[in-house]
């Protein structure tokens, strides 16, 4: 049996219709080329020439930068009218960054960015594909009825690769935004990393050398004044007391240092880590894990030390997690080698209901986990139970070169 669109049931997606709202939208689109393009090209040519003109005076270089800034927000329009008229998703760019402070630096950043340029050949394109545009598709919807669908879809991805070539982001400048973000992301986990270590020594480690020190000096000072047999008994209690601190004082450093990047990890690799981590959890039913590193040719390989690092915290972390919050019964912990990347999964049988929301512990560990061109994936439902997929670079870029 056919269906409204012309499909049999039970035979896939409809497909939509050739004269269907799709086709209308870039018709609308099409035909509005020619105002916009008139209009962008009157602002870019006017501004810009009285700019170059005036640019051996004072205002001349800000009016020309600020011609370059009209014209990337006539790049802005030209993607939000792509995406509603052309249905393409497309990039947006990232602001205008100056390098200094004040006018000087704004004038400077406009004048230096590639996209303004960009978008001002965009604007001078814009007045011939408009009146070409405008008059195909007029023409189209007069007399050519029969192959309006096929025509308009030509002209409507002319009209894409112009969008996508002019006034879209390139790769080599989104690459640099990620690596900018990336940067930030690693900056901040590294001085909260830095705050943590000093608020541990500061409470921990440092607190108890302080009461050791004092408890040493007041035994020494009886045993000084007095070295009667009362005397040297409650000495040597504090002395006790000060050997019991001396033991807690490192246990306190060994966990910071296994904090900061366990021993275990650089001696014996990821699988006694994991390992490791996993008998500190304390689910009752245990953590199971699953560890399978084998690269070609059937060797077992490590990844890089810093891939190691970052698997080894989010791991740990997952699990820090569960043992808290998740009332989970048993976990596991699965780590293996696809290809030329390192994956992890950490699942539970607890509640559920965990979310990478920003400020949260998981949008930590997605942003450390990003700074390295990796994944972090939650699948968290209501009730149970949560898994959390890691997708790690095998080598990271610097390893690489």
């Amino acid at each position: 049996m056919e269906t409204a669109h012309g499909t049999k049931d039970g035979a896939g997606p409809a497909r939509p219709p050739l004269y269907g709202a799709r086709l209308w939208r870039q018709v609308q689109h099409l035909l509005v080329n020619l105002p916009v393009g008139i209009v962008g090209f009157v602002f870019a040519v006017t501004l810009l020439s009285i700019g170059l003109a005036l640019s051996v005076t004072v205002v001349g270089l800000p009016l020309l930068a600020a011609g370059l800034a009209g014209c990337r927000a006539f790049g802005g329009l030209a993607r939000r009218r792509a995406r509603v008229g052309l249905g393409i998703e497309v990039a947006e760019p990232g602001p205008v960054a100056p390098n200094r402070p004040g006018v000087a630096g704004w004038v400077i950043a406009g004048l230096t960015d590639g996209l303004s340029w960009r978008s001002v050949l965009y604007c001078v394109v814009m007045l011939p594909w408009g009146i070409l545009s405008f008059v195909l598709t007029l023409v189209l919807l007069i007399v050519g009825w029969p192959v309006l669908p096929w025509a308009v879809g030509f002209l409507a991805t002319l009209d894409r690769m112009l969008v996508a070539s002019l006034v879209c982001p390139t790769a080599l400048a989104e690459r640099v935004r990620e690596l900018e973000d990336d940067r930030g992301a690693v900056v901040d986990t590294a001085a909260a990393d830095l705050r943590r270590i000093e608020r541990d020594l500061h409470d921990g480690a440092q607190a108890r050398l302080v009461a050791l020190s004092m408890d040493l000096g007041l035994a020494k000072e009886r045993l000084n004044e007095n070295q009667s047999p009362e005397s040297v008994e409650v000495a040597a209690k504090m002395v006790g007391a000060a050997h019991g601190e001396v033991k807690l004082a490192l246990q306190e450093l060994r966990d910071l240092a296994r904090g900061i990047h366990p021993a275990v990890l650089t001696d014996r690799g990821l699988d006694a880590a994991l390992s490791a981590v996993a008998a500190r959890c304390t689910v009752p039913g245990g953590v199971q894990v699953q560890v399978e590193l084998t690269g070609p040719g059937g060797v077992v390989e490590r990844p890089d030390s810093a891939v190691e690092g970052i698997a080894y915290f989010t791991v740990s972390e997952l699990l820090t997690n569960v043992s808290k919050h998740s009332g989970a019964r048993s976990a596991v912990v699965e780590a293996w080698r696809a290809s030329d990347r390192l994956m992890l999964l950490v699942r539970d049988d607890g509640r559920g209901g965990a979310a990478a929301y920003p400020g949260s512990g998981l949008a930590g560990l997605a942003e450390r986990v990003g700074a390295v061109d990796g994944v972090l994936l939650v699948d968290s439902p209501e009730g149970g139970p949560t898994t959390v997929t890691v997708e790690l670079p095998w080598r990271t870029r610097t390893a690489r070169r």
